[in-house]
C-alpha cells in the first residue's frame, strides 16, 4: 500500500509541472507567391523577388494538469476560420491535443502572404497555404518532443519609440488608462510582455512575447517577417535566445514614431529589443499548477442597414463609385458582385474567441485587428493580475474600430469590410467584442480543474 500510495503521489506531483518545448519550421515562400497587406489591382500584383530573412511557423507545447496545449505563431498577414479549423485537426490526429486546444496567431506583416481572403489586397496562394498547414503541423510535433520541465516567468516593461496612433495627432498611453477611461478618445499601448519560460535539465530557456504595432516597414518584394525578424535577430546575438512574437492590438497603430509614417525597421527593432531585454530582466515567477482554458463564439455585430445603403448607391450610380470607400471601379464592381447576394436575414458574423489561465497569467486570443483602446479595456479589467491580449488568431474579420471611426468614414470601418468580404460591423462592435473577451476571462479565471 505504501508503494502504491508513493507511486500515486508522484503521479499526482508530476502531473501538476509545467512542462513546455518549442517547435520551428520554415514557411519562406518561394520567389513569384503573392504578398498581402497593400492594395493591388489585378495585373498589378506585389510578388515576392527574395527574401530578405527567413520567415517562421513557430509552436509553443504546453502541458500540465488541465490538458496539453499549443500556441502557434505564424509570420503571415492573415488566417482564416476555415484553414486553421483544417490545421488543428490534422495536429489532433497526430498528437494528443484535441482541436479546440490549439491556437494560431498571425503576426500580420505585410511582407509575407496571406492565409485568408482579401479582395485585391493579395490573393491566397492554395500551394503556398498547403505548404504552411504541413510546417504548422511539424512545428507543433517537434515542440511536443521538445518538452521539458519549465519555469514560468513574467516580464512587461514600456517600448519608447516603438509604435504611435496613426489616426489621431493626439492620444493618451497605457499608462493614463483608468476605469473611467473611454473610447471617446484615442489610445496607444506600449507595453511590451514577455513570457520566459526557464527551463531545466540543460534545455534552452523560451521566450515568447507580445507587442502592438503593425509589421509594415517593408513595401518592395522581399518576403519576411518585417521588424520582429530583425528583433529576434538583436536578441539572439545580444542574450542567445530566440523570441517569438505575438501580435496585440494594432487597429489604429503603426510602428515607429510616426516619421517615416510605416516606420523605421532598424529604429523600431531597437525599441522593441531593449524592451524585451528589460522585461526578461526583472520577469517575475509565475506558480503554474495547471492551464485553464475557455472558448466562445463571438457574434460580431452587422450593420446591416449601412450594407443595403452601399449596394442602393453602387446599384443606382456605379460610374460615381470609383474612389474612396470604393478603392477603384474594378474593385467596386468586383464588390457588387458578391456584396449583393448576401444574406441580409444574416445580422451577426460567428467568429472564436478563446483564453488560456497559466496561474495568474491570462492570454486572450481574438480574431481582430483592435482599435487599442478595446486591447487596453480588456487588459485592465481582466481578473488575471497579468493578460496578454493576442490578435488575428483562429481566424480575421478585419478590423474592430472604435464608433468615431463609423462616424467619420474611416478606411478601418468602411473600406475593410469590403476588402474582407463582410457587410460592416455595428459600430458598438468593439463594446461587444471587449464584453465577451471579459465575460469569458472571468469564467476561466474562477474555473477549477479536474
Amino acid at each position: 500500500m505504501e508503494v502504491i500510495a508513493l507511486f500515486l503521489v508522484t503521479v499526482l506531483a508530476e502531473d501538476r509541472i509545467l512542462r513546455v518545448g518549442e517547435g520551428v519550421t520554415d514557411i519562406t515562400p518561394p520567389p513569384g507567391t503573392e504578398l498581402a497587406g497593400f492594395h493591388k489591382p489585378p495585373g498589378q500584383e506585389r510578388r515576392s523577388t527574395g527574401v530578405r530573412q527567413p520567415a517562421s511557423a513557430r509552436a509553443l507545447f504546453l502541458s500540465a494538469r488541465g490538458g496539453d496545449f499549443a500556441i502557434v505563431s505564424l509570420d503571415v498577414c492573415g488566417v482564416s476560420r476555415e484553414f486553421c479549423r483544417g490545421v488543428k485537426e490534422e495536429i489532433a490526429r497526430r498528437s494528443s491535443i484535441p482541436p479546440d486546444n490549439v491556437r494560431i496567431a498571425a503576426s500580420h506583416t505585410h511582407s509575407m502572404p496571406t492565409l485568408r481572403y482579401f479582395r485585391q489586397w493579395g490573393r491566397l496562394p492554395e500551394d503556398y497555404a498547403r505548404t504552411v498547414a504541413g510546417r504548422i503541423v511539424e512545428a507543433v510535433d517537434l515542440a511536443r518532443k521538445d518538452l521539458a520541465p519549465a519555469e514560468l516567468r513574467i516580464g512587461k516593461e514600456r517600448v519608447s519609440g516603438g509604435n504611435f496612433n496613426r489616426t489621431s495627432k493626439s492620444w493618451k498611453t497605457d499608462d493614463l488608462f483608468t476605469r473611467e477611461s473611454t473610447d471617446d478618445e484615442r489610445w496607444l499601448d506600449t507595453t511590451l510582455h514577455a513570457l520566459h519560460f526557464v527551463r531545466k535539465d540543460g534545455h534552452r530557456s523560451l521566450v515568447w512575447y507580445q507587442f502592438s504595432a503593425h509589421p509594415v516597414c517593408y513595401t518592395d518584394g522581399s518576403a519576411g517577417p518585417d521588424w520582429p525578424g530583425l528583433v529576434a535577430e538583436m536578441v539572439r546575438k545580444e542574450q542567445g535566445l530566440s523570441p517569438s512574437f505575438l501580435q496585440g492590438h494594432c487597429g489604429d497603430v503603426n510602428p515607429g514614431t510616426g516619421d517615416p509614417y510605416l516606420g523605421n525597421p532598424e529604429r523600431v527593432a531597437e525599441a522593441v529589443a531593449t524592451a524585451l531585454r528589460k522585461a526578461i530582466e526583472k520577469a517575475r515567477p509565475v506558480r503554474v499548477d495547471g492551464i485553464r482554458k475557455g472558448s466562445v463564439e463571438f457574434q460580431a455585430p452587422l450593420d446591416l442597414e449601412k450594407h443595403r445603403g452601399q449596394l442602393e448607391r453602387y446599384r443606382k450610380a456605379p460610374e460615381t463609385c470609383t474612389g474612396g470607400e470604393w478603392v477603384d471601379a474594378g474593385f467596386a464592381r468586383e464588390w457588387f458582385e458578391v456584396a449583393s447576394k448576401w444574406d441580409l436575414e444574416r445580422s451577426t458574423h460567428g467568429t472564436p474567441i478563446s483564453a488560456l489561465g497559466l496561474g495568474d497569467v491570462g492570454l486572450l486570443f481574438h480574431p481582430g485587428e483592435l482599435y487599442s483602446y478595446y486591447g487596453l479595456a480588456i487588459r485592465h479589467a481582466s481578473p488575471f493580475a497579468d493578460t496578454l491580449v493576442v490578435g488575428y488568431a483562429d481566424d480575421l474579420i478585419g478590423y474592430v474600430p472604435d464608433p468615431k471611426a463609423y462616424e467619420a468614414g474611416e478606411y478601418a470601418a468602411i473600406v475593410v469590410p469590403k476588402i474582407m468580404d463582410l457587410p460592416p460591423f455595428r459600430s458598438d462592435v468593439g463594446r461587444k467584442l471587449t464584453a465577451t473577451a471579459l465575460e469569458l476571462l472571468s469564467r476561466v479565471r474562477a474555473s477549477a480543474l479536474d
